[in-house]
């Protein structure tokens, strides 16, 4: 079963690779190998503009994960991600954006009882052009190319094994208009991430370019009535290359945010 649920995935992206503006949910970050894991995040969208163009998405987001051998998805403290992006819809069904991110993640060592080992930080920039397709009245086919920059230091902000990063996400998602009360939209997704690192150690070189990761989720999204909220919940198969976890199916996410929505008011 799992398996066809997989290939259906599959299929959707290789589907979107050959072509939607969404109030996306905040999706979830790798959080490395794991069973299960949990993903939550409290952001604040604002409109930029009278005719709705332009928005600004800032939030704040904690991740948590379970060790190797249970399956608790709180058993351990997993990342930290500060983000603040800007969106533009500059054209009929086309939206570019750009963002900074800082991120702060434990490391645990590999053996029981996996105490912490120490602490990674990263700052990432990126941007990405987003192209949605209209498939009927209630169906949104959105692609996504993203490319991102990260750098990593210690928590000392001193230099660690991976220098930096250049990563692409190719991310395909189709919606369904669930129902107009509240709102009501659920999305399937598959994104797959390819990336090439300069390392510090052992000698300073480059990596080579491949895919790394494939993302795979369901989310249903909705309106608080009576309010400026909207909350996303999902799930999130984590896929991670000659990992330990990809041999039981990936790691599980379970995720969910709260967004607050501001309009836009002239100054």
């Amino acid at each position: 079963m799992m398996l066809s649920i997989k290939r259906f995935f599959a299929g959707l992206f290789l589907l979107g690779c050959i072509g939607s503006t969404l109030k996306a949910q905040i999706s979830p970050p790798g959080l490395g190998d794991a069973n299960n894991a949990f993903w939550g995040a409290f952001g604040v969208k604002r409109q930029l503009d009278s005719l709705g163009k332009k928005q600004a998405l800032s939030y704040v987001a904690i991740g948590r994960k379970s060790s190797p051998d249970d399956h608790n998805l709180f058993s351990k403290q997993a990342i930290i991600v500060l983000n603040h992006e800007v969106y533009h819809s500059f054209a009929p069904h086309q939206q570019y954006s750009y963002a900074i991110s800082y991120r702060r993640q434990p490391q645990y060592e590999s053996t029981a009882p996996y105490d912490k080992e120490n602490t990674e930080q990263e700052f990432r920039i990126y941007g990405r052009y987003a192209y949605t397709f209209d498939l009927g009245k209630k169906w949104k086919l959105k692609n996504t190319v993203r490319q991102e920059f990260r750098k990593f230091f210690d928590a000392g902000f001193h230099q660690v094994e991976e220098n930096f990063q250049f990563r692409t996400r190719i991310k395909s998602q189709l919606t369904y208009n669930l129902s107009p009360k509240n709102n009501q939209k659920l999305a399937l997704s598959a994104e797959a991430l390819f990336s090439i690192s300069h390392l510090n150690e052992p000698d300073p070189q480059w990596s080579s370019f491949g895919y790394r990761e494939m993302r795979i989720a369901a989310y249903y999204m909705f309106t608080i009535p009576n309010s400026p909220f909207t909350v996303d919940v999902g799930y999130m198969d984590d896929l991670i290359r000659d990992s330990r976890s990809i041999h039981h199916g990936g790691v599980h996410y379970l995720a969910a945010d709260l967004i607050w929505n501001i309009p836009y008011r002239k100054r």
